[in-house]
């Protein structure tokens, strides 16, 4: 059979490619065109029709100045799709974009298939009607997505999550941690403290500071920094205050694992932490105005922001956003979870019931299956 697929940024182009991988497993004779990057190419052994890093147009200013070649694109891929004719259009989160082509392929009677639900219950819940009038079936990788869209009369199926699988690979190629500490120059006998301050650079001038001076408040410990891929060293350098911290690149995941406890931008990196077993304090500081949080407050729904909360539905880690993420409040949580308390205790505990929630179902494979049964189904 033919599949077109779209993913419009780097995370997509990961999932995109053990998509790919699960469909030639199932379906040997797999036609697969697509948008997307490198991996996906590796995966489809040859290049998209549109790479990801020429989409990557963040905020609406961004959006607005380049929406000639944004509208160029959707032509391209729908001039594709109406010369090979796929039998599945399948999306990958990039809501803005792929909702667009969802409604242009339903009116072509071409399947819509959706692979990781866009964030629809914490904004822009008016989406959800697109979604039903235009995707065929939704497979989420966030178990909390099924409840969400049956309050919206709309079943998704949740497929398992992404990262269990690869923090669970990732865990199994590890150094001993004194191998991991002699290698990166680390003291032997003082506890890690890994920072985790995001992977662009606003999100790093933002958080670092406050993480690093909370950190640095517990002499007995060495804070460590995940560098992140993009992000050069002098940037790093150059927001350090009282003395220089190591930074580590590559290594993120190992760092984690072996610290005692971690300081996490919110975002994917919680839920990664979380998998790995070390508990956290989730720190979003922005420009850290209590009206900034106001205004998030009523423009996000739900009662958390953090994937291990959101998944549990109860507040396993602490979540300091915007004006709460204060050097005094770090630091006030540093010292009960580097001890043997009740909170680390409870974290660790929080962090069992979380990945029981999650199962460990490997979703490229199950959403593989699931196309190909439909897709079959239609035919007979």
């Amino acid at each position: 059979m033919r599949y077109f697929i779209i993913a419009g940024e780097a995370s997509g182009d990961i999932h995109g490619a053990a998509l790919i991988d699960a469909i030639k497993q199932h379906d040997s004779e797999a036609q697969v065109e697509f948008l997307g990057g490198d991996l996906m190419a590796q995966s489809a052994c040859h290049a998209p029709l549109i790479h990801y890093r020429d989409m990557a147009f963040m905020g609406f200013i961004e959006v607005i100045k380049h929406l000639g070649s944004i509208l160029g694109f959707m032509r391209r891929a729908k001039k594709a799709m109406t010369a090979h004719r796929p039998d599945a259009l399948i999306l990958i989160d990039y809501p803005s974009f792929n909702l667009k082509m969802a409604k242009w392929a339903k009116g072509q009677d071409i399947p819509v298939f959706y692979f990781i639900s866009p964030k629809v219950w914490a904004w822009k819940e008016y989406r959800v009607k697109d979604i039903k009038r235009y995707v065929t079936r939704m497979f989420s990788i966030l178990p909390f997505e099924t409840a969400f869209y049956r309050k919206h009369d709309y079943e998704v199926e949740y497929v398992g999550n992404p990262t269990v699988k690869e923090i669970q690979q990732a865990i199994g190629t590890m150094r001993p941690v004194d191998q991991f500490r002699s290698d990166n120059g680390l003291d032997p006998a003082k506890p890690i403290i890994a920072i985790v301050p995001g992977s662009r650079e606003k999100e790093i001038r933002d958080n670092l500071p406050t993480m690093l001076a909370a950190a640095l408040d517990h002499s007995d410990c060495q804070p460590v920094i995940a560098g992140a891929p993009s992000i050069d060293n002098s940037i790093y350098e150059k927001l350090m205050t009282k003395f220089q911290v190591p930074v580590l690149h590559d290594q993120t995941f190992e760092l984690v694992h072996n610290a005692r406890v971690a300081l996490v931008t919110s975002g994917t990196a919680t839920l990664e932490t979380a998998l790995l077993g070390t508990p956290q304090v989730a720190c979003y500081r922005m420009n850290g105005s209590e009206q900034l949080y106001k205004f998030y407050s009523r423009l996000i729904k739900g009662k958390y922001v953090t994937l291990p909360n959101l998944i549990a539905d109860e507040p396993i880690i602490p979540e300091l956003l915007i004006h709460q993420c204060t050097v005094e409040s770090v630091d006030s949580w540093l010292d009960r979870l580097l001890d043997d308390s009740d909170e680390r205790r409870n974290m660790l505990a929080g962090y069992k019931r979380m990945q029981a929630i999650l199962t460990t179902k490997d979703c490229a494979t199950t959403t593989a299956q699931r196309i190909i049964e439909e897709l079959n189904g239609n035919k007979r």
